[in-house]
């Protein structure tokens, strides 16, 4: 991680550019706020407690993909525990929903759903327009 966090902020102070990277572990976030202005949740880890609240406590952006194995709903609980840490700098993230085997398809009625939280949403058609 160490290397990493060097490169982007060397990208950052070189090119003036604010820079964010994915988190997969708790004691990644507190060094990578350090250097990046978003802490971006991957979407297999976007319902693991102790990645999200160790995200909050930076006070760093933080932007969660959903799951594609997850209902719109159920980020209500993932904002909940960004929120316990007094962190409300979010960003939702949707890139599909699992359809079968090997298939992401977008669902436009899951961006109200997120947007009814009260964060911004950024949709992501990359994963769910390319077939495996």
């Amino acid at each position: 991680i160490n290397e990493g966090l060097r490169i982007l902020k060397k990208v950052k102070e070189e090119l003036d550019l604010p820079v964010f990277t994915d988190i997969h572990h708790p004691e990644e976030a507190a060094p990578a706020a350090e250097v990046c202005e978003v802490l971006q949740i991957p979407a297999f880890l976007c319902r693991q407690t102790d990645l999200l609240i160790a995200a909050g406590v930076t006070g760093a952006v933080i932007n969660i993909k959903k799951g594609q194995f997850m209902s719109p709903w159920d980020m209500e609980h993932v904002v909940k525990k960004i929120l316990s840490t007094g962190n409300d700098r979010i960003i939702l993230t949707d890139r599909g929903t699992s359809f079968g085997y090997n298939n992401l398809v977008s669902d436009m009625r899951t961006i109200p759903v997120l947007k009814n939280y009260g964060f911004p949403v950024c949709f992501d058609a990359s994963h769910s327009v390319q077939l495996p």
